[in-house]
């Protein structure tokens, strides 16, 4: 079974999809966005660490995320 998730917040939103790795365990995608006037950010990456379940992996995957959304928006990251 492959769980996703969404949570999002005016201008930005974090989305994640678990998959099976490929030795085992769950592996999460992250996607943010962010709009403001300076453009639209977008970016997908793994998650670095690879979880025993797939509910570990979507809620990390939503916490990683939603920290890069964090540091975005406060400017903490020019990206």
């Amino acid at each position: 079974m492959t769980l996703s998730a969404n949570v999002q917040h005016g201008t930005w939103s974090v989305s994640v999809q678990t998959d099976a790795a490929h030795d085992g365990g769950f592996q999460s995608t992250i996607h943010v966005r962010h709009a403001s006037p300076d453009g639209d950010f977008e970016h997908s990456f793994h998650h670095a660490k690879i979880f025993a379940s797939e509910r570990e992996a979507v809620l990390e995957g939503l916490r990683e995320g939603m920290t890069w959304i964090a540091l975005k928006t406060t400017r903490t990251i020019a990206v």
